[in-house]
């Protein structure tokens, strides 16, 4: 097998391993339209050997969350007990999120989401874009001209039924004239806000993954709202300062690598189309 196909298996396993339960599909409910993809985020505000003291926040492209109905897909595996819904209508929507000036990104404080799990006797089974995944300056700073492979991880819209399965879609990311880190080809619809990876080589075969950021909405060439800036953001939006942080355990980050982790059964992938 190809080296360059090894690698690229490689990182689709430490994402689906690492972050596989973090997406959800939603759209505007009762139309067929506004589709996209969010994803939980966990700001790391405080930490000690023991425990982390984090905000959490669902993450998306604040074009795709304009209107007042909204309906959220729930994966079977993302909930305990398993299975125990399918849909999710939120009302009023649009003022759920806040929009982080001019990034073109919105999040939400997910105390609400974790609420009504309560009140209907579930509760969330998720993974969550942490501080150990989620890229710094640093690592925004070594995507140049020079193209990286990259990989979303979203919710497309299915044909012809309009199925939400998640795909991995295969690309590439750099840098383009105006400064901005961009998608290489067409984003599928159903995939804007939806997190991108990128795998870093750290020497002996060993790869770091790093969440870039996510990708928002448009024909083609997409840019890449970064991270490094989604982080500063978020900390100075009124979403952050009335987040109310939660402390818990700390949490072994396992395995350092893709070789962490299988792909779950309901994985599916994309590959890109040029």
């Amino acid at each position: 097998m190809p080296e360059s196909s090894v690698r690229h298996d490689a990182i689709i396993n430490a994402i689906m391993a690492n972050a596989g339960r973090s997406t959800l599909a939603f759209a505007q409910a009762h139309a067929d339209r506004w589709h996209g993809t969010a994803f939980w985020f966990n700001d790391l505000i405080d930490s000690t050997p023991d425990s982390e003291v984090i905000s959490q926040y669902l993450v998306t492209a604040a074009e795709v969350t304009r209107y007042d109905l909204g309906e959220l897909t729930l994966r079977p595996e993302l909930c305990e007990p398993v299975g125990s819904a399918e849909k999710l209508l939120m009302t009023d929507f649009a003022d759920g999120w806040t929009v982080l000036g001019d990034l073109g990104v919105a999040v939400m404080p997910t105390a609400g989401l974790h609420a009504h799990g309560s009140r209907k006797g579930w509760s969330w089974a998720t993974d969550e874009i942490t501080d150990g995944l989620a890229a710094r300056h640093e690592d925004i700073a070594r995507i140049g001209a020079e193209p990286l492979p990259a990989y979303i991880l979203g919710h497309d819209v299915g044909e012809p039924d309009g199925e939400r399965l998640q795909a991995v879609v295969v690309g590439q990311v750099a840098r383009g004239t105006d400064g901005h880190v961009r998608w290489d080809s067409t984003v599928p619809e159903g995939c804007a806000g939806a997190p991108v990876f990128v795998g870093e080589e750290l020497g002996d075969d060993r790869l770091k993954l790093v969440c870039v950021g996510l990708v928002l909405p448009g024909g083609k060439q997409n840019r890449i709202a970064t991270f490094d800036r989604i982080r500063t953001a978020v900390r100075e939006s009124a979403a952050g300062r009335g987040a109310e942080p939660v402390t818990a355990p700390a949490v072994d980050p396992g395995p350092e690598g893709p070789e962490a982790g299988r792909r779950p059964s309901w994985w599916r992938r994309k590959l890109r189309k040029r």
